[in-house]
């Protein structure tokens, strides 16, 4: 795991820079500086795009993933990273010429309740082909256990993109217009700064030549892109819908409250950047003890540290609107609070399966992955219907969590009966039980008149209980050794 744990080190340190660059972003400077008219009509436009990207990328980018150390000629190699540069062109040439050719219909349809929206769909077809694109190319350098740049340009760029030209914005130096085409221009910018990095560390020979196992690779590719499809749905479907059935504005509270409790998937994200390959490798050597290890480790290591973070968040939940208030003055941020809670409840629920969703896309079952995404997507689409009409907007929030629970529970099912592996032991429990307990000490807990203060001191104690329990009950063998190898070193 000593790769798994360094490389994951580095990813989750970028995550969080760029988590802190995020958060500057949603709670102050988008609020702030653009207002929540123009900035719900970004994350609409994003939501959209976000929607389509597993289209144009048709889940090639997990082929390469899956196949490529399932080969050993660097011919054959060389054909699968071709075949996916050239492949999503057939899907993303007629689709951008029938998306023009309907520009009108497709702007007024989404403009419904944003008439801005009409003004600016251009966004949706343009970052949707650079996203796709990127993706396909940082799975490249995941083949090569090269995680950690890609990692960079994925979740720190972006946001400092954002912050970028919000300043921009903020000095009139550009306006709304402009604001929209720069953000084009930054993703396309980052295309090619991965292009050439992957370039740099696996050059392909550009010879024509068709994988002799391609019909293989676009049946696995045709299942991903329906299994991505469907999971885009289920990320961005609620800003989506949102944006269809309620004002602008509390489609920006909404997605503040998402982006406070995602920082919980900071680990997830990171871990999984390196895990992914590894697992593929794993499973194309029919290495099931090897497989077990890694789904027990990948399990009970996210879960600890996404508990962590989700205590963090929850137990001083009242304390961060209150500098989300402070630094917007708009008191009705704290709608969304129950949001926060909802969607914590699913991630937590994530990290304890670990990576079994890695697991099935990986392996000979992998026609399993479409299903399960499909399905949970029109699960959430329809519980949003009946939720969002009954109670609002923290109704979305609840239909995402009852499906991502329900989902995980099957998956694990699913692996449990093919493999005859699961991811819990002992120390799974006790995690569950030290999660619990922490978020009953310090949820109640005012210690200082001041929300700032109270805050910080919350937040030590929690770090200091937290982790002095996991520490010495020895949850983590991995972040305990990782621990004891750097006092030695000290």
């Amino acid at each position: 795991m000593s790769l798994i744990v360094k490389q994951s080190f580095s990813n989750i340190i970028s995550i969080l820079f760029a988590f802190t660059i995020g958060a500057l972003n949603t709670l102050f400077f988008y609020p702030t500086i653009i207002g929540a008219e123009f900035y719900g009509t970004i994350l609409i436009l994003l939501a959209q795009s976000n929607i389509i990207q597993p289209i144009f990328s048709f889940g090639l980018q997990h082929s390469v993933i899956k196949f490529f150390s399932s080969v050993s000629s660097k011919r054959e190699k060389d054909q699968i990273l071709i075949l996916s540069l050239f492949f999503p062109l057939f899907i993303i040439v007629p689709l951008s010429i029938l998306f023009l050719l309907n520009y009108n219909l497709i702007g007024t349809y989404l403009s419904t309740e944003n008439p801005l929206i009409k003004n600016y769909i251009y966004i949706i077809i343009s970052i949707a082909i650079s996203t796709a694109y990127f993706e396909i190319f940082y799975s490249w350098c995941k083949v090569q256990k090269k995680t950690v740049f890609g990692n960079f340009l994925k979740e720190v760029y972006q946001r400092l993109l954002i912050t970028i030209l919000l300043f921009l914005y903020f000095f009139n130096l550009i306006d709304f217009y402009y604001f929209t085409y720069l953000v084009i221009f930054g993703y396309y910018l980052r295309l090619i700064i991965i292009i050439f990095y992957s370039l740099s560390i696996y050059r392909p020979g550009f010879k024509i030549g068709i994988p002799s196992n391609i019909k293989e690779i676009l049946f696995y590719s045709l299942l991903i892109f329906l299994s991505g499809f469907g999971a885009s749905i289920i990320i961005d479907v609620d800003a989506a819908m949102l944006g269809k059935l309620v004002q602008d504005e509390l489609v920006a509270y909404y997605k503040v409250a998402i982006f406070i409790a995602a920082i919980i998937d900071a680990p997830s994200r990171a871990l999984f950047q390196i895990l992914n390959p590894m697992v593929a490798e794993t499973i194309n050597k029919n290495d099931i003890p090897g497989l077990a290890r890694l789904y027990k480790k990948s399990s009970s290591n996210l879960l600890l540290i996404a508990g962590f973070i989700s205590v963090l968040i929850c137990s001083n939940i009242n304390d961060i609107y209150e500098i989300i208030y402070f630094l917007n003055l708009d008191d009705g941020f704290r709608l969304a609070i129950p949001v926060v809670f909802y969607i914590s409840i699913s991630k937590l629920s994530t990290a304890s399966v670990g990576c079994v969703n890695s697991i099935i896309t990986n392996s000979k079952y992998y026609y399993a992955v479409p299903l399960f995404s499909v399905s949970s997507a029109i699960g959430v689409i329809c519980l949003n219907i009946f939720f969002i009409n009954k109670i609002g907007f923290v109704g979305a929030a609840i239909s995402t969590m009852i499906i991502i629970v329900l989902f995980n529970f099957l998956k694990l099912v699913f692996v449990m009966l093919r493999f005859k592996i699961q991811p819990f032991t002992k120390k799974t429990f006790l995690i569950s039980i030290l999660i619990f307990i922490n978020y009953l000490l310090f949820y109640n807990l005012n210690i200082s008149p001041n929300f700032l203060i109270n805050l910080i001191i919350k937040c030590m104690l929690t770090l200091v209980t937290y982790s002095s329990f996991s520490y010495f009950l020895n949850l983590s063998d991995d972040l305990n050794s990782f621990l004891k190898i750097n006092r030695k070193e000290e």
